[in-house]
């Protein structure tokens, strides 16, 4: 028996000489390990390799970005054991990742505190990290650090008591709205007749027949007046291929001190929008102009970004007379957040489009996508199917291609994404298509509007999976002249 026990363990493993355990391999993966797929698309530094890269996940290791695949991992070769077999030694769980931080700690934000309701704040405590003036609307946002004898909530208590402080929330944190799913093999699903039709090549042309979005030949080709369309992301790479020729403008809000967020995210989204229709990643506008705001940035692994540099970009955006704003991210509810999504809606008529969630269909609502008056987005696959990780819930307005969406990598080439980041900016084009034509119509009109032209899935009428249905452009700029 005890030579058949000794058998049966060092089959399983092989001594190391200080004496430790390692389990065998099974082709270059530990038995018995589970190796996560990732859709970021991301090195360990955060960089694509830029090629295109349609392989099955199989053929790429676990957060591996190259296009070539990586060599099993190389053990030191196990020396003959004699004798005696160690004892077994029993497997340690893996301990699981502590949860993301959802504010900065010891930090209050207010809008527009009025100076004796600052300076009686000082005197019970508080300091002014940093404040910055939104001339737009007359306000200066104010990051404060609250005294160490008090806890977060009664900070924000006391704020909130004052006559000019009743808006004043947490400094939350705020994500991209981006997925974590395997990667596979892309095939252009689109039969002859409808490629024919769109007189479309790539496998972008699945996202665009899905929602009947007119096929654009080049930047000159407009419809109506063209709009600017603000977005608030990541950085972007402007140097990237499909960026040529666009009217594009980029700006850094977060502070510079900062480790910078990566270009991986925002320039995926801004190409959906506006990427150059000769180049891998077509996008649906490419003749729009896009002011581009970065608000992220990174503490180790962690990109985000924070509400007082958030609200400053939305209202630099205001002052910018942008028409439309496509926010690809997603957070806890926060009273200086709503207050300035209602200024920029309520007050100066613009539009914002933001994504749904990505957190399961059992998760809380996100923000701002939740908020009254936002158009929320999630996503779908080219079969209609909403995806599985999707947020759900009556905040849902339309649904749009997001899963597996064709555009571009952070250097150079294109890749395959999936989540409700990628599906936003569908439903923004759409709206800008709308306004284009119409730029006087309110938020709550093109809202309206693309309601209504939606097409319905699940269950009859608006739901909370789908909303009211996939939004669908047929009608929209009929003017535009295709070849």
């Amino acid at each position: 028996m005890a030579i058949l026990t000794r058998a049966i363990i060092l089959c399983c493993v092989a001594v190391l000489p200080w004496g430790g355990l390692v389990p065998l391999m099974s082709g270059d993966k530990p038995i018995g390990a589970a190796w996560a797929d990732d859709d970021d698309d991301d090195d360990d530094d955060g960089e694509d390799d830029g090629e295109d890269d349609v392989r099955p996940a199989p053929a790429r290791l676990a957060g591996d970005d190259d296009d070539d695949d990586d060599p099993a991992p190389r053990l030191n070769p196990a020396p003959v054991v004699t004798g005696r077999a160690p004892a077994a030694v029993a497997p340690v769980a893996p301990r699981p990742a502590a949860p993301l931080p959802t504010q900065a700690a010891n930090e209050i934000v207010a809008l527009n505190l009025t100076q004796p309701d600052l300076d009686a704040l000082v005197d019970q405590g508080f300091e002014v990290i940093e404040e910055r003036s939104l001339p737009e609307f007359d306000v200066t946002a104010r990051r404060l650090r609250m005294p160490q004898s008090l806890s977060l909530v009664e900070a924000r208590a006391i704020v909130r008591a004052l006559p000019s402080g009743e808006d004043a929330d947490f400094n939350h944190y705020y994500r991209s709205e981006q997925a974590i799913e395997p990667e596979v093999a892309l095939e252009n699903p689109l039969d002859a007749s409808a490629a024919a039709m769109l007189q479309c090549e790539g496998l972008h042309c699945a996202a665009f027949a899905q929602i009947g979005w007119p096929l654009v030949p080049s930047r000159d080709a407009v419809c109506g007046e063209t709009v600017v369309i603000g977005m608030i992301d990541t950085g972007l790479n402007p140097e990237h291929e499909t960026f040529r020729g666009a009217r594009i403008d980029v700006r850094r809000l977060s502070d510079t001190a900062l480790d910078p967020s990566r270009a991986v995210h925002g320039t995926a989204v801004a190409a959906i929008l506006i990427g150059d229709p000769a180049s891998r990643s077509p996008g649906l506008l490419p003749h729009a102009e896009l002011l581009a705001v970065d608000v992220f940035h990174r503490v180790a692994a962690d990109e985000r970004a924070d509400v007082f540099v958030l609200v400053d970009a939305m209202a630099q955006l205001a002052d910018a007379q942008v028409l439309i704003i496509n926010m690809s991210l997603a957070g806890p509810e926060n009273t200086v957040l709503e207050a300035m999504v209602n200024r920029l809606i309520v007050e100066r008529g613009i539009v914002i489009v933001a994504a749904a969630g990505n957190e399961g269909p059992a998760a809380e609502p996100v923000y701002p996508a939740a908020y009254q008056g936002v158009i929320a987005v999630t996503a779908v696959d080219q079969s209609d199917g909403v995806y599985r990780r999707a947020g759900r819930g009556p905040h849902v307005d339309l649904a749009a291609p997001g899963v597996e969406v064709w555009t571009a990598a952070s250097v150079s080439g294109a890749r395959a994404k999936t989540g409700p980041s990628f599906a936003t900016p569908f439903v923004t084009a759409a709206a800008a298509l709308i306004l284009q034509e119409n730029p006087a119509l309110s938020p709550a009109e093109v809202a309206a509007m693309l309601a209504a032209s939606a097409r319905d899935l699940g269950d009859p009428g608006r739901d909370e999976v789908y909303g009211d249905g996939l939004v669908s452009v047929a009608g929209f700029c009929a003017g535009v002249a295709m070849p």
